[in-house]
């Protein structure tokens, strides 16, 4: 029998590589999104162009679709620093993604039977609390540390408002849940421009248009340090993570923490290129961040496989392709 699986925010970045590997793995996916994929055809056996916002017509996709096995939740208002740390798009973040997450589990509840049925929730490092990472030393956040809360955004209140409405509704409509906290996902057909970019897109970018020997900004003074996990290595466990018995909240991300220097020194490298970096003022986030994956090695025997070196050559291979087709094209 084919198992069936709906994957919510199919066309972004982390949603359309989850399409291609339960594809890959012989599964019938339906897709929903407000967008198709940007860089890629969608695999999907189906693919739904639709406002997850409005409760009739996500009540009617699950409606139509309450014999899929398997649930993945990626949509949200999202971008990188530029997009959530300005204020400016708060209303939007906090209201957007809420509602969809409330339309998904108020649907789920109404049209399926919640014994058949698993639902991944994609959340966010961003959960965690300001005051822990007020240092760029190695701030290794465990899922413990979620509590007391104090998100430095409202995209990571949100976030961890979300996760407790999930586990709210395992309480008390016995729904298998799982939830992972992302750190930082990045690789090939990921958003590389127009301000909702991640920091490894955005640096990218900016080496890929620089001349040898010029010069790309930086927001801060670039020692603000970060970890970054390869899209291969996010797929991976997460589908191992659905497959499990682990119902509570886990670190999906990596322990290879960097400056923003060291990064842009990294894909600089790569790019065969001389580059200095001019520091100026932005939206920097939280000081310091990395992942703690201790958990995930006991509950799912799981760890990264690509080192940022390697992860960023792919990725920078790429976003220099799409540099170079715009360039054509302009």
């Amino acid at each position: 029998m084919i198992q069936k699986a709906i994957v919510l925010g199919a066309g972004g970045f982390i949603g359309s590589h989850m399409v291609t590997n339960l594809k890959e793995k012989g599964y019938f996916v339906t897709a929903v999104d407000i967008k198709y994929p940007e860089f890629s055809e969608s695999g999907a056996d189906d693919f739904q162009i639709l406002d997850l916002t409005d409760q009739n017509s996500f009540e009617n996709l699950l409606k139509n679709n309450n014999d899929a096995t398997e649930i993945y939740q990626y949509a949200a208002d999202m971008g990188g620093a530029g997009f959530i740390f300005t204020g400016e798009n708060d209303a939007d973040i906090m209201h957007n993604s809420s509602l969809i997450n409330i339309n998904l589990l108020k649907g789920v509840t109404k049209f399926f039977n919640l014994e058949n049925v698993k639902i991944f929730y994609s959340s966010s490092a961003c959960i965690y609390p300001e005051e822990i990472q007020s240092s760029n030393e190695n701030i290794s956040l465990r899922e413990i540390d979620a509590y007391p809360a104090n998100p430095d955004s409202e995209y990571g209140w949100e976030k961890l408002f979300s996760e407790r409405l999930y586990l709210s509704y395992q309480k008390n409509y016995k729904m298998n849940i799982k939830i992972a906290r992302f750190h930082n996902i990045y690789g090939p057909q990921g958003t590389w421009q127009g301000g909702r970019e991640k920091a490894p897109a955005a640096v990218c970018r900016k080496i890929s248009e620089a001349k040898d020997g010029g010069e790309i900004e930086i927001w801060g003074d670039g020692e603000q340090t970060r970890s970054f996990l390869y899209i291969e290595d996010c797929i991976e466990a997460t589908k191992r993570l659905m497959d499990s018995e682990v119902n509570i909240p886990i670190n999906i991300g990596s322990e290879e923490m960097v400056t923003i220097n060291q990064l842009v020194n990294l894909v600089a490298k790569h790019a065969n290129k001389k580059i200095a970096i001019n520091h100026i003022d932005g939206p920097l986030g939280v000081r310091g961040r990395n992942s703690n994956n201790d958990l995930i090695r006991e509950k799912l025997n799981w760890d990264y496989k690509f080192s940022l070196s390697e992860g960023i050559q792919k990725t920078y291979d790429w976003i220099d392709a799409q540099v170079t087709i715009n360039k054509k094209h302009d």
